[in-house]
């Protein structure tokens, strides 16, 4: 997608549907003669030569001078707006057919319709953000979690280009001093590449490291974790799905094999936004119905990004209980044990299965003890990530482009005898790296592909 600033761009800013209030957004150097050719004020004000931000009260018209709509005008002068270009909002009643009129009104006149993200990447192509705080923009749409939100308005207001900028400025320090001994080799200079060179490399790829750790936690924020609750017939799963979700969606019943289907809901804990998947009981079975449940909560296990293997804490450890925590011990996720029913488990409940490193005691029916299992299933997923105190990286590429750039200080590091050149090359190949998170170096096929994921009118 090209975007280019010679163009004025138009869209509908808010979502389908019925509501008290719509927006249809103009941008570029016509907003402000598209939009007075279309408005008119109920008060005689003069649009085009409103020299400040400012707000209108009238009527938007059709090509005979009908009214459309009545109207709220938003007057941005750039560079002071979303996209850094004059921008024009016109609050419409939130309707289809009102909105409709209005944004092909505007279109008529002149402006062109947006394409998904357009006014996003003006607003970074124009420089007022960078590519980090753009992608953070679809994630504060998206954010289904307040501890989500706050890690997205983290990343929006800065924090992770902040956390880049320190990284390339002590890079672009230490690539400064490796390219002077490269071009002044016989000049009677101090030593450049020392031990002080070499520490701040160091801590640089400390600070790499530190935010990688990050990357798990910010992709749960964002797109959320399957959590799969596994367990014999009769442990009481669908309870404690019950109980999560703090509603009845599952059928409970004290005969053993209620549960045939995979039922799934979601929820919140901890702050990352959940799937909870409860499953038909685990075992060996002659039942060709039942044995389709088994599969399905097998295909569950598969999928999960964490479990919940629940036991019966006022029961000895059956057959089917240590096949299946063998099963899990060899899970590539984490493995919560909740060992469930502790209202009838009396004063000293049997032992726990062994080899996990999280259990809690838990009762489905009286509550207790399920915020400890939350507790611990949240731990198992973030780790100690926390989104007051670090920025996050939360996709793919972000991750990728930080990995590449820690191997090239690494090497870095840990040639310390090689040549400046080869030194000075690791060092550009880092800078250039880093700049892929910020938008410095992002190739024009991978923002296509960023922006493209934004919803038209953002």
């Amino acid at each position: 997608m090209s975007s280019g600033t010679n163009d004025t761009i138009a869209a509908i800013s808010t979502p389908p549907g019925e509501g008290g209030v719509g927006i249809v957004r103009l941008s570029g150097p016509d907003a402000f003669p598209i939009a007075a050719t279309v408005f008119v004020s109920c008060h005689g004000a003069d649009l085009p030569n409103a020299k400040r931000q400012r707000m209108f009260h009238g009527h938007v018209v059709d090509g005979a001078g009908r009214p459309l709509d009545e109207v709220l005008l938003h007057r941005m002068p750039g560079p002071h707006s979303y996209t850094a270009e004059d921008v024009v909002e016109i609050n419409t009643h939130g309707g289809t057919v009102p909105l409709r009129a209005v944004l092909d009104a505007v279109l008529r006149c002149g402006a062109r319709l947006a394409k998904p993200g357009e006014f996003t990447r003006r607003a970074f192509e124009n420089g007022r953000i960078d590519l980090a705080q753009a992608e953070a923009v679809i994630d504060l749409v998206r954010a289904r979690t307040d501890a989500a939100l706050r890690a997205a308005n983290a990343v929006a207001g800065g924090a992770l280009s902040r956390e880049m900028h320190t990284l390339r400025e002590r890079l672009a320090n230490a690539l400064a001093r490796v390219e002077a001994a490269v071009d002044f080799p016989e000049d009677d200079l101090p030593e450049l590449v020392d031990d002080a060179l070499f520490e701040g490399l160091r801590a640089a790829h400390q600070q790499m490291t530190r935010l990688l750790d990050s990357a798990r936690a910010g992709r749960l924020y964002r797109e959320g974790a399957a959590v799969a609750i596994v367990g014999r017939p009769n442990v009481g799963k669908s309870s404690l799905f019950n109980a999560l979700l703090r509603d009845t969606r599952a059928i409970v019943s004290p005969l053993p094999g209620t549960t045939r289907d995979r039922i799934e809901e979601d929820a919140s804990i901890g702050g990352v936004p959940l799937r909870l998947v409860d499953t038909a009981g685990m075992r060996s079975t002659e039942d060709l119905i039942e044995q389709a449940g088994v599969d399905l909560a097998r295909a569950a296990l598969r999928e999960a990004d964490a479990v919940l293997f629940v036991v019966d804490a006022s029961a000895p450890m059956t057959d089917e209980d240590l096949l299946l925590a063998a099963e899990l011990r060899c899970a590539t996720v984490p493995v919560i044990v909740a060992r469930n029913k502790a209202d009838i488990a009396g004063s000293t409940p049997l032992p726990e299965p062994e080899g996990f490193s999280e259990a809690c005691l838990v009762s489905a029916v009286t509550g207790a003890g399920l915020e400890a299992l939350e507790t611990a299933l949240a731990r198992s997923l973030l780790g100690q990530a926390n989104v007051a105190e670090t920025p996050m990286i939360s996709r793919m590429h972000q991750a990728d482009s930080l990995r590449r750039a820690a191997e090239c200080v690494d090497r870095a590091v840990n040639n310390r005898n090689a040549s400046p050149e080869l030194l000075a090359f690791e060092l550009r190949e880092a800078l250039a790296t880093l700049g892929e998170i910020t938008g410095e170096t992002t190739p024009e096929d991978l923002l296509d592909i960023i922006f493209g994921q934004f919803c038209i009118g953002k």
